[in-house]
């Protein structure tokens, strides 16, 4: 049985789309409302992996996961920072996934020049803060009712994480697919699916 960690694929947007639909219609983890259809997910993939990678765990052709980083703020300035997120089907939970998973894209961000990486977390979720400091976030502040979902209102708490200590960044943050063809990443993605649990 084959796990792997690559870079997502148009064609992955249903499996996309089916891990992530009880995020959005069984609570309130995301803050959308209706669960994107699949041309939308799609949409969304092509509009964001050029410029921030988007990654998918796979073991034997299935999707058992996928973490991406999305711009933090528009304004030029902030453009070496990144949120990120993480979603993983809820039959492969607790077993190093989501770990995997976001170990590879910090890494990858880190190579294309980013320097900060922010992460809102709908609360309670103890299982996604624990998943987080124990990756070094750090929490900056909670943005209190900021939600109103499930006809009730819902707290965010926001972590950081410094990816890297520069005192001048990069011109400006590498393109993802300058990355794709090093070795050096492939096997960083390699050992990155083989530390999940799934056996």
């Amino acid at each position: 049985m084959q796990a792997r960690i690559r870079s997502v694929a148009v064609s992955d947007a249903e499996a996309i789309r089916e891990i992530y639909a009880p995020f959005v219609s069984e609570d309130a983890t995301s803050f959308e409302i209706l669960v994107p259809n699949v041309d939308e997910v799609e949409r969304r993939i092509q509009m964001q992996r050029d410029r921030y990678p988007w990654l998918v765990f796979e073991r034997d052709a299935r999707v058992l996961g996928y973490a991406y980083a999305s711009a933090h703020r528009s304004r030029p300035a902030c453009q070496w920072c990144v949120e990120v997120s993480v979603y993983v089907d809820s039959q492969a939970h607790r077993r190093g996934v989501g770990r995997a998973l976001y170990e590879a894209l910090f890494e990858l961000l880190r190579r294309q020049g980013f320097v900060n990486a922010y992460a809102g977390i709908t609360l309670p979720n103890a299982a996604s803060i624990g998943l987080h400091e124990s990756l070094g976030f750090v929490s900056v502040g909670i943005f209190r009712r900021i939600g109103f979902k499930f006809d009730r209102w819902h707290d965010v708490a926001w972590l950081h994480l410094r990816l890297a200590e520069a005192p001048r960044p990069l011109q400006g943050p590498l393109l993802p697919g300058s990355l794709w063809p090093e070795p050096s990443v492939m096997r960083m993605l390699g050992s990155c699916a083989q530390s999940a649990r799934l056996d």
